[in-house]
């Protein structure tokens, strides 16, 4: 068994990075307010909530791009996930507490959404700039590519779960799909993969719990197959 061959980490992450986080906001932008409290697949939050954790996302995001490390990395794009596994999720009841506040969400949350967002990719552009860049969040150090690959990650998983109830919006980028798919081959390792015939999306979905495996993925993952979900 090996993994698909999904490519390296792409050159122009900060790109990458812009282009995820404007699929979200062309998501939520024509939205209802009633749209907000539509059901997500991230299990404890609905569309506003989960648009809080995004933004809180980007705001750490922006933390980090200012705080520069002098550390050695002890983390990259894949075994950074190794502290969020399956059952970590993020803390829904803060966020619905703060999506409460906003009282029209359709232009409130998603304008503070809209502005945070597109400071970080300006910040992430500054950043990328300088390969010797290292940042520090979550208690970790990260050279800055691997750093807005978690971002990416991040926002391209949310972006597939903000899409159950929400008819006719655009899919998550494409390199931003390739991304997490290669965060998830590192993951899951090359041993234990075989050709199940998942398509990128599909396999984004069930390799984060976010759809369930069938027969057929249990046969052909076999025991592997207890490791999934990757991440929570």
């Amino acid at each position: 068994m090996r993994a698909p061959e999904r490519g390296a980490l792409p050159l122009g992450l900060a790109a990458t990075l812009g282009r995820t986080y404007g699929r979200l906001t062309e998501t939520v932008q024509g939205l209802t307010d009633e749209d907000f409290g539509r059901a997500t697949r991230c299990e404890g939050m609905a569309v506003g909530p989960l648009l809080v954790h995004l933004l809180y996302d980007a705001e750490r995001a922006l933390i980090a791009f200012a705080t520069p490390s002098t550390a050695e990395p002890d983390r990259d794009f894949v075994s950074y996930w190794a502290d969020f596994p399956a059952g970590t999720g993020a803390d829904s009841s803060f966020a619905r507490t703060v999506a409460s506040a906003y009282q029209s969400p359709s232009q409130k949350l998603v304008g503070h959404w809209r502005q945070v967002s597109e400071a970080a990719v300006r910040a992430a552009a500054v950043a990328v700039a300088d390969k010797h860049h290292l940042v520090e969040t979550q208690g970790h150090v990260l050279r800055v590519g691997d750093f807005v690959a978690t971002l990416v990650m991040e926002a391209t998983v949310h972006h597939l779960d903000l899409t159950l109830e929400l008819p006719d919006v655009p899919e998550p980028d494409a390199e931003g799909l390739q991304v997490t798919a290669r965060t998830l081959d590192g993951l899951f390792g090359p041993e234990a993969w075989d050709d199940i015939g998942w398509d990128t999306t599909t396999y984004v979905l069930k390799a984060t719990g976010r759809l369930p495996l069938d027969d057929h993925d249990l046969d052909r993952l076999g025991d592997h197959a207890s490791r999934l979900p990757l991440i929570g």
